[in-house]
């Protein structure tokens, strides 16, 4: 094929990468046909070579057009500085508004000398969001007038140092879906979470970790927490029912548990979270919640009249949007509707009028779901408030995932900001020779910036809410996305460039806000430059025991851990450590076909038992063990004390490895029909955790201070 030059520039200047460098070291460029493909999907047509060149000038022009950026996200040293776009080069005279987040404001004004100058200096400003008005005059009195939102970050996010005062710490992770209780109406839930975390103060931890909390739309394949309806919200299965100030104040017989109590057994009892159901058994308490409190506190001047008034302003009209969506939902869903796709055109679009019409004649439908994430707020708020009670350093540690449900609310509440023929994923590499398409709508970094950052500072506000600590899932995504056009293999995409500095600022300002501490989640293909950059932003590192080895297969000594760390032994993606043990994994493999034959299978047990090898020489190298475990609890011990010994601030074990599970709560690359990921509950109540002897064991590896409790690392 010809040569495309002006193609290939329009695909630069749009972030379009030319090439990456796979785990194997090999270079990947992106196609012709990807560049065009991706290049439709964000509205350019570049299909023949005179379109990518008109394409191409436009954007140059609107460039050349630009007296001042519309957004810019700087540190202090460098916001006082304001450099100008092309069209204010050559400007004589200038004059400087600022309004500071609070309120205040600043006037400045001046002239340029002879030549052109291209930036204005102004005042010191402090950390925050600032509005920034600038007016240039030229020669016969000509005036043009251009705004920025300016915000003025701090250089990194909290230091282990700051947070922890250079002490190192152990914490526990779990999947709270996945939580047995003798209360919980078959899903782990916020009182769930409270049990934990207290008891997580008992034995000296600093953290309980929990999976994204982001709420899900519950329904069918629709469960996976890392595949939201919403970011910016909460699932309401999560919350206690009985936990709501309104239970105590509802009658007798609406006090009563769903039916006669024997669905509401089988839930507790069951294997496996039943999504359905459980929600069938939550949603009518749900009414009666929403009803109760109506009728006592929503516009009323009592103190949850007055806080749900003071939450519902707070959030404006992105909580609006999201209720209205799911009352939406409800309606279409008797008819079999469940994709928003297939809603009539009028609903699709969330500021017509036909949306405002149905909001007017669901009042009530849409209040309800304001109200639920009202109470999990509080009930959120009460977890974080027993952390501190009970002394842990950092408490609960939250989770935000890379993306939302391309059938979920935020796609639909924020129309521009998603794209809609394009799928994130990851390239093809050891774990994934035909990569993965994680069918997720990527945001439009264009759009993301035009609107001044807005979604992503309210997404990362939602995170650190509650939380002293905020792991980010593929944190890899800050700096760049790898993309498919709609119906492409994940072999056909590319990767586009992310404004990495102004999310990381932004993230930076925020997470000082909330004294939280940030872990990205960063395996798999890392491009280069991408550690020194997180380390630069004071970002955590992730270290993964099964990862952590040499190029031979050597599991690497705990001395040569990263300190900049949360290390554990696994991920919700891989198996326990006793299912490791014993290759429970390997059997799941060669069930979904990963492993294509008996052959393979035998040859990935030959592997393991390799593997379990080297683990062992590693634990005795370490002086953590004298022979090999017997069991899993005894491995867990062993592993616990060998991460101990690494230099890593964090530590962390999971509760699936304390308490011996043995298989995973997702498996990669396996639709549900062949593996069901995300609803393998624990077989232990957590009630159980402080008596139970395999948990007491599998803590013996991390350190115990006085009176049994565990100490600092």
């Amino acid at each position: 094929m010809p040569p495309r030059p002006f193609l290939h520039a329009l695909a630069v200047q749009v972030g379009i990468l030319p090439s990456y460098v796979d785990q194997g070291g090999r270079t990947r460029r992106t196609s012709d046909r990807t560049r065009v493909a991706l290049l439709r999907a964000i509205g350019i047509d570049a299909q023949g070579e005179p379109a990518a060149r008109a394409a191409l000038e436009a954007a140059r022009a609107r460039l050349a057009a630009a007296m001042l950026s519309p957004v810019r996200v700087a540190e202090t040293a460098a916001a006082r500085t304001l450099p100008l776009g092309p069209a204010g080069w050559h400007a004589q005279a200038w004059a400087v508004e600022v309004e500071c987040e609070h309120g205040e404001r600043l006037h400045l004004s001046g002239r340029f000398g002879r030549g052109a100058r291209r930036a204005i200096a102004i005042p010191a400003l402090p950390l925050g969001y600032h509005r920034v008005r600038v007016a240039l005059s030229a020669a016969g009195g000509r005036e043009r007038v251009a705004e920025q939102r300016l915000i003025v970050v701090p250089p990194r996010c909290p230091t282990p140092r700051e947070r922890l005062g250079g002490g190192r710490v152990f914490g526990l992770l779990a999947n709270l879906y996945t939580v047995r209780s003798a209360d919980n109406w078959g899903i782990g839930d916020l009182s769930d979470l409270r049990r934990l975390t207290e008891w997580a103060g008992d034995i000296g931890a600093a953290f309980v970790g929990i999976n994204p909390l982001h709420a899900l739309d519950n329904r069918g394949d629709q469960i996976s927490p890392y595949s939201p309806v919403s970011r910016l919200y909460r699932n309401v299965l999560y919350l206690d029912v009985t936990a709501a100030p309104e239970w105590a104040e509802l009658a007798a017989e609406e006090r009563r548990e769903p039916a006669d109590g024997t669905r509401l057994g089988e839930l507790r009892a069951a294997e496996r979270v039943d999504y359905a159901a459980v929600r069938a058994i939550k949603e009518p308490a749900f009414a009666a919640l929403h009803r109760a409190f109506a009728a006592r506190h929503r516009d009323r001047d009592t103190p949850r009249g007055r806080a749900y008034a003071a939450y519902r302003a707070a959030q404006g009209e992105p909580l609006l949007r999201f209720a209205t969506f799911l009352a939406l939902q409800e309606h279409y869903e008797p008819r079999g509707i469940v994709a928003r796709h297939q809603w009539a055109a009028v609903h699709r679009d969330p500021a017509s009028a036909a949306v405002a019409a149905f909001r007017a004649a669901a009042p009530e439908a849409v209040d309800r779901h304001c109200f639920l994430q009202f109470e999990l707020e509080r009930q959120l708020g009460a977890v974080a408030a027993a952390a501190r009670a009970r002394g842990l350093p950092i408490g609960v540690y939250q989770d935000l995932a890379l993306g939302s449900s391309r059938r979920g609310s935020d796609p639909w509440a924020f129309p521009g900001l998603f794209l809609e023929h394009v799928d994130i994923g990851a390239p093809p590499d050891a774990y994934s020779p035909t990569g993965q398409n994680w069918r997720l709508p990527p945001l439009d970094p264009r759009a993301l910036a035009a609107d001044g950052y807005e979604y992503w500072i309210r997404l990362v506000r939602a995170a650190l809410r509650h939380a002293g600590a905020l792991r980010i899932d593929h944190v890899m995504g800050l700096f760049r996305q790898y993309w498919m056009p709609a119906g492409a293999s994940a072999v056909h995409g590319a990767y586009i460039r992310f404004p990495a500095d102004a999310l990381l600022g932004i993230l930076a300002l925020e997470s000082r806000r909330a004294g939280a501490l940030v872990i990205g989640e960063d395996l798999g293909t890392v491009p280069r430059g991408l550690p020194a950059r997180l380390a630069r932003a004071s970002i955590l590192s992730t270290r993964v025991l099964y990862f952590e080895r040499n190029p031979r297969g050597a599991f690497r000594p705990a001395r040569a851990y990263l300190r900049r760390a949360l290390v554990g032994a696994n991920t919700h993606d891989l198996v326990p450590l006793a299912g490791f043990w014993e290759g429970r994994d390997l059997a799941l493999r060669r069930r979904i076909g990963a492993l294509r034959n008996a052959r393979e299978l035998a040859q990935a047990r030959t592997a393991r038992d390799r593997e379990r090898r080297a683990l062992v020489r590693r634990l005795r190298r370490d002086g953590v063990a004298s022979a090999a475990p017997a069991d899993g609890a005894g491995l867990a011990a062993l592993v616990h004390a060998f991460l101990a010994r690494t230099p890593a601030a964090l530590v962390a074990a999971s509760l699936d490895d304390l308490s011996g599970e043995v298989m995973p709560v997702n498996l990669p690359g396996a639709s549900l029909a062949q593996y069901p990921s995300w609803s393998r509950r624990m077989r232990l109540p957590c009630e159980s955790f402080p008596t139970d002897a395999g948990v007491a064991r599998a803590l013996d590896g991390l350190p115990s201070g006085p009176r049994g409790r565990r100490r600092r690392a």
